[in-house]
């Protein structure tokens, strides 16, 4: 691994995102009910990844020199998708930051694979505001391929109406 940062970042929206410093991030029409279900909405230069609390979560993002090679198991859910950075630098931050004081990444340009690791997503206290929550983003050159989903949280039991 070349290079590891760690953030803190306000999910407002349950949501953070990483994108190319000069796309306009627009993810509005990419958060539909499937994106919703995987935690992850994707459009050209930019990933939104769902959290699954509105505060404060941490988030790691790791330069890799390939394809990661992981225990799964320690993770409630893992997506990979494209992300484009032709200019060099990520930013990375909450939907509702002010982007240009937003922490940057520096890589070198071209074409990232991003694999979203997502941890204890069941921690959450019963109001929602505090959590043990975890965020990983792993990004290596690659060629484009298809969006992802390589683990699934399981979906919550459905409880019987009396």
């Amino acid at each position: 691994m070349s290079q590891r940062l760690e953030f803190n970042l306000f999910a407002d929206y349950y949501q953070f995102y990483l994108q190319d410093e000069n796309v306009s991030g627009d993810l509005s029409e990419s958060w539909t009910q499937d994106a919703v279900d995987r935690l992850l909405a994707v459009a050209p230069g930019t990933i939104g990844v769902g959290t699954v609390r509105n505060m404060q979560v941490p988030v790691v993002v790791e330069i890799a020199d390939g394809v990661p090679e992981d225990d799964l198991s320690v993770w409630d859910q893992v997506n990979e998708c494209d992300l484009d950075s032709p200019s060099g630098k990520l930013v990375i931050a909450g939907c509702t930051d002010y982007l240009p004081d937003a922490a940057r990444i520096e890589l070198p340009p071209g074409s990232y694979r991003a694999r979203i690791y997502y941890g204890k997503l069941n921690t959450l206290s019963t109001d929602g505001l505090e959590g043990d929550d975890r965020y990983r983003i792993v990004l290596w050159i690659g060629p484009p391929g298809p969006l992802k989903v390589i683990k699934q949280k399981p979906k919550p039991a459905a409880t019987a109406s009396s």
